[in-house]
C-alpha cells in the first residue's frame, strides 16, 4: 500500500470513529426529544441573502431529520424583507412606530402576497425527497390553518396602526390534534378576526404565543447572532430567566426584539428557550445534539441541578464511573453494590443528561463522613461541575452535624488540597473505615474540617 493510500486510510479511519462517537454522544438526546414538541421560529431572511437558497435547503434538511426523530414540531415563519420588497415593486414606502410595521390597506395587500409566496416556498422545501439528499424517500406531511384569531393593535402614541395586529386567541387543542397526527404544523404570520378581517402580524410574536398555547418543551428562535452576549461580548451558552431580566447588555438588534417574547414564554411554561444564528449550518443538530451546543439556552432553573439518585439511575452511574474504574482511578463497585448504595449518591443533572455524581458516607458515631466517587464527564469539567458536586456534599454533611469531611484518592490529592482538604495519616480513619483500607492500592488520606 503506498503512503498516500496509507494516510487515506488513516484519516477515514478516524472519520469513521468520529462519527461513531457523535451517534453514541448524541443517543441519549435523541431518546429524551421523541414526543416532544418544539416551536421553531424563524424570519423570511431564511430565504434571503446569496445564500438564502442554500440556507433554506439545510434548514429544510434539518427540520426534515428532526421530524424523522419523532420530534413534534411547529414551524413559524415571517416575512419582513419579503415584504418590503413587495412594497417597493408597488412603490410604496414601508412605515413604521417602535419597531413594528403600520399597516394600511395598500400595505395590507403587499402582506399578503408576500406572506402567502413566502409559505409556499416552505412548503415545496420541506416537501423535497429527491434521491442522494438528506431528505430522499422522507414525506412529511404540513399542515396549516386558521389557527390564529387577532385583534386590531389600535392606535398607540396617537399612531393608528390600522390592519396591524395583536394576538387574541391560538387555538392549541386544533394544532394539538394535528401535531397527534405526527403532521408538522406551518403557522404564518397573519391573523383574522371573528368578522372576517385580515392582521398583519409580528412572529415574534407568533411563536411566543403558540409555543405558550401549546405548552412547547422548547422554543427556538432563528435570529441575526449566535445568542446572547455579555459584557465583553462573549456567547452565554445557559442562561434563567431573571439573570436575562437584570442583564443590561445591549444584545444584536433581532435578539434584543425576540427576547422580552423569549422570556415571557419561559415564564409561561414554556420548557426551553433557545437562540441560534440563522447562517449557521446545522445550529439545530448542534445545539440538540452534541454537549456544548452551539447557542444561547434560556431556563426558569439554572440548567445544571443536583439531585438524589434513586434505583433508575444505577445505569447512569456505571456509565460514569466505569472509565475511572478501568484506568484505576476508582476502586471497582458492583452493579449489585451500586444498587445497595445508590441512595448515598447525588447526580449532576445537565439538561437532562446525567454528567457527574458524588456519593457520601456517614460515620455518625465518629462525626466524619467519607466523599467517594466525585466524577464529572471531561467535556464539563470546564464548567466547575466537580466544585458545585463537592460543594453540595460538604452541605449534605453538614446538615448531617458531621464535623470533618475524609477522601482516600490515588491521582486527585492536589485538586483537593486547593480546596482546603490536608493530608493526614490512616489513624484519622473512623475505625470501621480503617477496617477496610486496601494497602496495595496506599491511597492518600485527605481531611477537611466543616
Amino acid at each position: 500500500m503506498s503512503k498516500a493510500a496509507a494516510e487515506n486510510t488513516r484519516t477515514q479511519s478516524a472519520d469513521d470513529a468520529r462519527l461513531v462517537a457523535w451517534v453514541r454522544q448524541a443517543a441519549p438526546y435523541i431518546h429524551a426529544f421523541r414526543g416532544r414538541t418544539f416551536v421553531i421560529a424563524f424570519g423570511g431572511e431564511v430565504l434571503e441573502g446569496d445564500d438564502g437558497g442554500l440556507r433554506a435547503q439545510a434548514l429544510a434538511q434539518d427540520i426534515n431529520l428532526l421530524e424523522s426523530m419523532g420530534i413534534k414540531l411547529v414551524l413559524v415563519h415571517g416575512a419582513r424583507p419579503q415584504i418590503d420588497a413587495e412594497m417597493k415593486h408597488r412603490g410604496l414606502t414601508p412605515r413604521f412606530h417602535n419597531g413594528l410595521r403600520i399597516t394600511d390597506a395598500e400595505t395590507l395587500e403587499c402582506v399578503k402576497r408576500a406572506v402567502g409566496v413566502t409559505r409556499i416556498d416552505l412548503e415545496a422545501l420541506l416537501s423535497q425527497g429527491l434521491p442522494h439528499t438528506p431528505m430522499a424517500g422522507a414525506y412529511m406531511r404540513l399542515t396549516g390553518g386558521n389557527f390564529i384569531t387577532a385583534k386590531p393593535v389600535g392606535i398607540v402614541d396617537g399612531v393608528d396602526f390600522q390592519y396591524t395586529g395583536a394576538i387574541r386567541k391560538v387555538l392549541a387543542e386544533e394544532i394539538q390534534a394535528d401535531l397527534d397526527q405526527e403532521n408538522v404544523v406551518l403557522i404564518s404570520s397573519m391573523g383574522t378576526s371573528p368578522s372576517g378581517e385580515v392582521f398583519n402580524l409580528a412572529w415574534e410574536e407568533v411563536a411566543e404565543a403558540v409555543a405558550t398555547a401549546v405548552r412547547a418543551d422548547k422554543l427556538i428562535y432563528l435570529c441575526d447572532a449566535p445568542g446572547l452576549v455579555d459584557r465583553k461580548g462573549k456567547l452565554i451558552e445557559a442562561i434563567t430567566i431573571d439573570e436575562a431580566t437584570q442583564s443590561k447588555v445591549k444584545q444584536a438588534p433581532e435578539v434584543a426584539r425576540v427576547l422580552p417574547g423569549a422570556l415571557r414564554a419561559c415564564r409561561k411554561g414554556v420548557g426551553r428557550v433557545h437562540f441560534l444564528d440563522r447562517t449557521v449550518d446545522g445550529a439545530m443538530l448542534m445545539e440538540f445534539f452534541t454537549r456544548d451546543g452551539v447557542g444561547t439556552v434560556i431556563t426558569q432553573a439554572p440548567l445544571a441541578q443536583i439531585r438524589d439518585a434513586t434505583i433508575d439511575d444505577v445505569g447512569s452511574v456505571v456509565a460514569l464511573i466505569a472509565p475511572l474504574e478501568a484506568d484505576g482511578t476508582l476502586v471497582k463497585r458492583s452493579r449489585e453494590r451500586l444498587e445497595m448504595e445508590i441512595t448515598r449518591f447525588s447526580l449532576l443533572d445537565h439538561d437532562g443528561v446525567i454528567v457527574g455524581c458524588a456519593a457520601l458516607y456517614p460515620f455518625s458515631k465518629d462525626k466524619m463522613a467519607e466523599l467517594a466517587c466525585l466524577v464529572v464527564m471531561p467535556e464539563y469539567q470546564r464548567l466547575g461541575y466537580g466544585e458545585l458536586l463537592r460543594k453540595h456534599i460538604e452541605a449534605k454533611a453538614k446538615q448531617l452535624k458531621l464535623k470533618r469531611l475524609f477522601l482516600l484518592t490515588t491521582r486527585t490529592a492536589q485538586w483537593f488540597r486547593e480546596r482546603g482538604f490536608a493530608e493526614e495519616g490512616l489513624e484519622s480513619l473512623p475505625t470501621e473505615r480503617r477496617e477496610f483500607y486496601n494497602y496495595q492500592r496506599r491511597s492518600k488520606v485527605l481531611i477537611k474540617t466543616l
